[in-house]
């Protein structure tokens, strides 16, 4: 089997997965739809990070695909609707760089309230400007966190240990951390926080959410950081509230438009503003957190591929099971009335032993997997693969 790694994923991800014999092609970069489509050709796993899009398009060009992995924590770059119409396993990372982000968001507020970035390119021109002026301790300040998920809420912790006072909120009621407080609404959060770090995914729902009326609500002279999705902020407003003088400073670290490589050029209306510090998309860029991605990804996808195991996938039902027998039988079908019967109907007419058997679902889909006693059952496969309810099928020797 082959397996497809482009922009530039962790060295540990290819030695994981060229040790279980997979043939593994390496890209530096990222490839567009139509370019993808064309290196797509006999692969069976793919694994990107956040600037390659997975579209229906590719996936319908490519039903010998298996499984995608996002080695990063975001899949919006993926059709997950058309990845799960075509059988199509997703996984990502939702941990693995969770500290990362955290200490690169501390490491801005502290930044942005001692206004160190300022103080540092006035040295580098030559400018000694040894001054109190506009410089604070985040200690007794307070942060407000705007989505209290793996991140946010690690980012309340560690923030409580630097003496600041953490209210957050988020759609879902979460269990707050330490001595966190949860706010009833954003415009609660919003007038009582002097720093506000969002931490909300990219569903579509989120797009555009942050604007000039919200920037307006904000406590004068408070400090802004979006570590999360670019496209959940409009940069024009906050330039507005810059210059303005409402929000002192802003550290952003993603974007709507983000250059495909790094030899194009960045453009943002926040270039130039003082006390804004703007960083590459580089919130999980660590070489601990790469590491851990590159492993964690790497090995779901491989047990996928070797036991179809989905624990953890994104878009398929979560299933795995300890093997047993010489055949295993993945089946990914619609979930309705009486799949598991037909699908056990088949499998006796054709006088097989079952060994084991687990099924899971997840919305309108289910997913069973069976192992048999012996080996071989070409045409048993075949006659699942015909069941009008089935999506995909296919068997791995145990």
């Amino acid at each position: 089997m082959k397996a497809l790694l482009l922009e530039n994923i962790h060295p540990d991800a290819e030695r994981i997965l060229t040790e279980r014999g997979y043939e593994v092609e390496l890209r530096t970069g990222a490839l567009s739809p139509e370019d993808l489509t064309a290196a797509l050709e006999g692969v069976s796993l793919l694994g990107i990070r956040s600037a390659t899009h997975v579209t229906a398009e590719v996936i319908a060009a490519h039903p010998q695909l298996q499984a995608v992995g996002a080695f990063c924590i975001g899949t919006n770059q993926i059709d997950l609707n058309a990845a799960s119409d075509a059988g199509l396993a997703v996984f990502n990372a939702p941990f693995s760089n969770t500290r990362s982000v955290v200490e690169l968001a501390l490491a801005e507020i502290i930044a942005l309230a001692r206004r160190l970035m300022d103080k540092s390119s006035g040295m580098h021109q030559g400018v000694w400007d040894k001054s109190a002026a506009g410089s604070h301790e985040v200690r007794g300040r307070t942060l407000g966190i705007v989505g209290y998920g793996n991140i946010g809420s690690q980012l309340s912790v560690l923030a409580e240990s630097l003496g600041m006072r953490v209210i957050f909120y988020d759609i879902v009621d979460k269990l707050a951390l330490g001595n966190a407080r949860r706010c009833e609404s954003m415009e609660e959060l919003l007038a009582e926080a002097e720093v506000v770090s969002l931490h909300v995914d990219g569903r579509p729902g989120n797009a555009g959410f942050f604007t000039a009326a919200e920037f307006a609500k904000m406590r004068p002279r408070s400090l802004f950081l979006n570590l999360c999705r670019g496209m959940v902020v409009d940069l024009d407003a906050l330039r507005e509230a810059l210059v303005s003088g409402r929000v002192a400073g802003a550290a952003i670290d993603v974007f709507p438009n983000e250059p495909h490589g790094n030899t194009q050029d960045f453009v943002s209306p926040l270039q130039g503003l003082p006390n804004v510090i703007l960083t590459p998309h580089v919130g999980g860029s660590t070489q601990e957190a790469q590491r851990d991605i590159g492993r964690f990804v790497a090995t779901k996808l491989s047990d996928y591929a070797s036991l179809g195991s989905t624990v953890l996938s994104v878009n398929l039902p979560q299933v795995q099971n300890t093997p047993s027998g010489q055949t295993r039988i993945l089946h990914l079908h619609r979930n309705v009335p009486g799949v598991l019967a037909r699908l056990n109907a088949v499998i006796g007419d054709h006088d097989v032993n079952i060994a084991g058997q687990v099924l899971g679902t997840r919305g309108s889909l289910g997913y069973v997997i069976t192992d048999l006693d012996d080996a071989g059952h070409t045409e048993l496969v075949a006659e699942l693969g015909a069941l009008t309810e089935t999506v995909r099928v296919r068997t791995v020797s145990l």
